[in-house]
């Protein structure tokens, strides 16, 4: 599911010479809707392709914690401001909204990954530092 995920996004990560990896265990496994789950993933990967800067790579992580499996999305990104992280989930709600709209963003790709995420009795997180990057992490419940 994972690396179908990074499929989808790849010919956008081309374009900018951004390069994704995946780092996943052959026999993680968790409870979940594939369909949901992907949607999530690749809505993740998206912004971190939107927001990084060409040349830079993307890293799809995921492991299992206790009675989690963790997915992280790490990017080398701009980074998000420390004012803008408790509002980051909100429907609608952009960081920079002159440069969403020049992306096409609508503001709701966070909020889908945070409803799929408590569908599946999980959560999103997110760690960002501006210039650095950002890690957002899926934590959902194992099999």
């Amino acid at each position: 599911m994972l690396a179908a995920a990074v499929e989808v996004c790849e010919p956008k990560a081309k374009e900018r010479g951004i390069n994704v990896q995946l780092d996943c265990p052959d026999d993680l496994r968790a409870r979940v809707n594939a369909p949901l789950l992907e949607q999530a993933v690749v809505n993740l990967v998206d912004n971190a392709i939107k927001y990084s800067e060409k040349n830079r790579e993307i890293r799809v992580e995921a492991e299992r914690s206790g009675p989690e499996v963790i997915v992280r999305v790490r990017d080398q990104g701009s980074g998000i401001a420390p004012e803008h992280l408790p509002r980051l989930f909100e429907r609608f709600y952009r960081v920079d909204s002159g440069r969403s709209r020049q992306s096409g963003g609508t503001g709701l790709g966070l909020a889908i990954v945070k409803h799929i995420a408590q569908a599946h009795g999980g959560k999103v997180t997110v760690e960002s530092a501006l210039g650095k990057g950002s890690v957002f992490t899926l934590h959902l419940l194992a099999d």
